[in-house]
């Protein structure tokens, strides 16, 4: 029973899963790699796995990639989060080649996806404070001029900005249309003139999310990243893979929450034995392990089926894995501080700040509410 991989992939899993555990296998060497709170990238171990191919995963090989499978990405995001390795630009540079890759001109493709191989983090910037899960209220927009394109406003949100080469924006060319038309890509280098990066601070310290603000940024006309207009129908064709990256990520956090977990129930004595041997843990561990394996098959199902048809949307069966994996992320890093008691609270342990990552994962990527409406819609309703 369970997900079945090849003999490649089952020794990719285990080299993956050994190099998390050489480089952050304690917390000693967590906590000299980043700090505890803030910082939740180190360039370094990024700069390993350049080294090791496995960035380039899903880049085309002309680009320096190995243009590997969806199930192959799955496998390097679950063992990573799994393994906590400090690598949290990770997902959202994968979500902007993805777009990268597919609407990109070769330049574009030259400068983003080379990048991404040999370890440069990349970020994507859609939000706005009255543009989150409604995208199409964007009002940051670009000007077309006789020197390129003139964006202002306000964008936030805005994952990893401050470490990143490049940043994927989206913003408005026109107004004449409906609010999901007139939508525009471009590729803004982090270094512009007229792009001021804020970090916006967040709970427990965590420093990754920025706020941006654009005053008379100038572009050049070829900075556009696909067709001007276009923006909202190129966004919806990336979802399966935002989605299943999002869904591999907290598959492997919420593996990692549960080992922890029963790590410390087996350790710790009350009443004069494990914690863990007392009926109401050993079912609620139970109960757990249950939705992890569920989650497991969910995520990898719907990697085989896009890998199967990769031209296919797949946006009832991507949202039930963004869905289910984060919601199960959360629920068993909540469970195990629960079972933890004060040690679970306490930053000796993982535990907190399993909690705090599991917390925003039902949040960014599209909220569980959102993911909901869209499976609902996939039915008709």
């Amino acid at each position: 029973m369970g997900v079945e991989f090849s003999p490649e992939q089952q020794d990719f899993a285990a080299a993956v899963a050994a190099f998390a555990k050489r480089e952050a296998g304690t917390r000693e060497k967590r906590d000299a790699l980043t700090d505890h709170d803030a910082e939740q990238h180190n360039a370094g171990v990024y700069g390993k796995m350049a080294e090791l191919g496995w960035l380039g995963l899903t880049v085309p090989e002309e680009y320096g990639g190995s243009d590997a499978t969806m199930v192959d990405m799955c496998i390097l995001l679950e063992e990573s989060l799994r393994g906590m390795l400090p690598i949290g630009a990770i997902g959202p540079t994968l979500i902007t080649g993805g777009a990268y890759a597919k609407f990109g001109t070769e330049a574009q493709k030259d400068v983003v996806l080379r990048g991404i191989v040999r370890g440069a983090s990349q970020s994507i910037s859609m939000s706005e404070p009255e543009a989150g899960s409604d995208v199409g209220n964007i009002t940051a927009k670009a000007e077309k001029t006789n020197d390129g394109w003139l964006i202002n406003g306000q964008k936030t949100w805005c994952s990893n900005a401050h470490i990143s080469e490049n940043i994927l924006l989206v913003v408005r060319t026109d107004r004449s249309g409906g609010k999901h038309e007139g939508l525009t890509m471009f590729h803004v280098p982090a270094n512009t003139p007229g792009l001021k990066i804020s970090p916006i601070e967040l709970m427990g310290n965590q420093k990754e999310t920025n706020d941006l603000y654009f005053t008379d940024c100038l572009l050049p006309e070829d900075a556009v990243v696909g067709e001007v207009g276009n923006g909202w129908r190129q966004l919806m064709t990336g979802l399966n893979f935002e989605r299943l990256i999002l869904a591999a990520m907290s598959l492997g956090a919420a593996e990692r929450a549960f080992e922890d977990t029963l790590q410390f129930i087996s350790e710790r004595k009350q009443f004069g034995r494990p914690i863990g041997s007392f009926q109401a843990l050993r079912h609620r561990v139970a109960d757990l392990a249950t939705e992890i394996e569920c989650t497991k098959l969910l995520v990898y199902s719907v990697a085989a089926a896009v890998d199967a048809n990769p031209s296919k949307t797949f946006a009832r069966e991507a949202s039930m894995a963004k869905l289910k994996a984060t919601e199960v992320s959360k629920q068993v890093a909540l469970a195990g501080m629960q079972m933890m008691g004060g040690y679970g609270y306490a930053r000796e342990f993982d535990m907190e700040k399993h909690v705090r990552g599991a917390l925003v994962s039902t949040i960014f990527g599209g909220t569980s509410e959102i993911q909901r409406d869209i499976i609902g819609k996939t039915f008709g309703l």
